[in-house]
């Protein structure tokens, strides 16, 4: 039978243009596969460009733009890295405002490689655990965080891990967190 864990909840995947790309395919499908509704979103419609470490990979359609997006319609985000993505990422103030509001809310958040510096620019870090690339962890102490160099880390909402090589963790952490919360919400609204 398969895993349906976290059928109909809605997942936000934030990228921009040259986001590494199995870091958003691998755990897209670990969230569909076990039921959620992801949604590609971006700073802008049309397409995002993949790249595969070095060299570029697919475009895949953006399905929402930030602009269009309203965090409260979703249960959880997850975002990719790749370095220029995640510097870009960063920038966009909705974006920003997009994982306060996630976060604010209790809601679901797995990072990894460099994405955490979307979590460091809209101010989230200060006294979080988590893990990253290697050369994020000053950025995060920095923003009064503490680094851990592990294959995942679980802080209360937050999953983190370092590297694709991570990503069979990641995955598997990624989806215990967001079934957690998925089972949570379902009974705070079975109560009401």
């Amino acid at each position: 039978m398969a895993d349906q864990r976290l059928k109909g909840m809605k997942v936000a995947i934030i990228a921009s243009d040259d986001f590494e790309q199995v870091e958003m395919t691998e755990p897209r499908e670990a969230l569909r596969n076990s039921g959620a509704i992801t949604f590609l979103i971006a700073p802008h419609a049309g397409q995002v460009q993949a790249f595969q470490h070095d060299r570029k990979g697919d475009a895949f359609d953006v399905e929402m733009t930030l602009d269009e997006a309203a965090p409260d319609d979703f249960d959880g985000v997850m975002l990719p890295g790749g370095v220029i993505n995640a510097d870009r990422i960063r920038q966009v103030r909705r974006a920003q405002d997009f994982v306060v509001r996630i976060d604010e809310q209790g809601k679901p958040v797995a990072v990894i490689c460099h994405a955490p510096w979307l979590l460091i620019s809209a101010g989230l870090v200060s006294g979080r655990t988590m893990t990253s690339y290697y050369t994020l962890k000053d950025d995060i102490r920095n923003a009064g965080g503490q680094w851990l160099d592990r294959e995942g880390v679980w802080d209360r909402n937050w999953i983190s891990s370092r590297n694709p090589r991570d990503l069979p963790v990641f995955n598997r952490l990624m989806v215990e967190l967001f079934s957690s919360y998925w089972q949570a919400a379902g009974k705070r609204r079975e109560a009401a």
